[in-house]
């Protein structure tokens, strides 16, 4: 009687727990949003905010979450954030750790697709293979960061404005699972004439126009209701320059709105860039690889 009590708990036992992992996996699994877009803009200080007029940007951070106190990786510098911010790892592991490294100075610890650490636009084409997705940038330095092959639009633009229109035509038009758009401003203004200067903060509100652009695009389309937007920066500034250990260095914004994003507003989650991909890739509800080091925004859903 008691062997067969002890063989009615095992099973009850194991019964339970492929519940709780089928609950889980079945959870991990459901996606939020059709369609992703990660607007990053070069040299975006979270800083800036105390400042700039920024109405479209504000909108989303109104109607979503964010943080301004989200971290970039050291170096904070670009191309080492960038690739961080869309390998779901930081330089330790994905090896890329200069301004402008084109591959890695350090040897990536796992090497994936088009002989690079695998990227979001891996995962995407690994486990929804059928969706399109693509990159839309403004600097030629990240080229060398994601996978060319696996996406259906590489595009790099001359300006801010032919960088944001490709974007969204490709999005209207294909209707992607993912699009990643990269504006190198106010970077520009901020090496040229220094950081927190009227020239600084000109070419932020530029940017939010063109965050507008993409905003009044997608609700005129009808696609903001399946949408969601994540904007933030590979890092800020002082001076004319970046790089260093300072808050208004590696302070960065990080925003989310759109399907499904709660009404929050500020957010006291620790964020580090990193954290995006992971949070793109739970968002999408696809399997996050045991060697990033990125993890989901949590609480962040209605």
């Amino acid at each position: 009687m008691k062997n067969i009590i002890l063989l009615l708990i095992l099973i009850l036992s194991i019964s339970f727990l492929n519940s709780c992992n089928s609950s889980k996996k079945e959870k991990q699994h459901k996606q939020i949003a059709k369609h992703i877009v990660l607007i990053g803009s070069d040299g975006f200080g979270a800083y800036a905010f105390q400042k700039a007029k920024i109405p479209n940007i504000r909108k989303m951070m109104i109607n979503g979450c964010y943080s301004l106190k989200a971290r970039s990786v050291l170096p904070s510098s670009s191309a080492v954030n960038w690739a961080s911010m869309i390998m779901g790892s930081g330089p330790e592991l994905h090896g890329y750790t200069k301004w402008g490294s084109k591959k890695p100075e350090l040897p990536s610890r796992h090497i994936g697709k088009d002989s690079i650490y695998p990227t979001i636009f891996s995962l995407i084409d690994d486990q929804l293979p059928s969706l399109k997705k693509g990159a839309s940038y403004n600097w030629d330095g990240i080229a060398y960061l994601f996978e060319k092959s696996l996406v259906d639009l590489d595009f790099n633009g001359e300006t801010l404005e032919s960088t944001t229109n490709k974007a969204l035509g490709f999005i209207t038009k294909e209707k992607p699972v993912f699009t990643f758009i990269h504006l190198d401003e106010p970077d520009h203004a901020g090496h040229k004439i220094g950081h927190d200067t009227p020239e600084y903060y000109e070419a932020v509100e530029k940017i939010d126009t063109l965050v507008g652009q993409v905003i009044n695009t997608l609700e005129k389309e009808n696609m903001m209701d399946d949408t969601i937007i994540i904007f933030s920066s590979d890092h800020g500034g002082i001076n004319k320059g970046h790089g260093g250990k300072s808050l208004l260095e590696v302070e960065i914004p990080w925003i989310i709105y759109g399907k499904g994003i709660a009404n929050k507003g500020p957010l006291d989650n620790t964020i580090i860039t990193y954290d995006t991909a992971a949070t793109i890739a739970y968002l999408l509800g696809i399997e996050i690889p045991e060697f990033w080091r990125g993890k989901a925004v949590t609480g962040i859903l209605e």
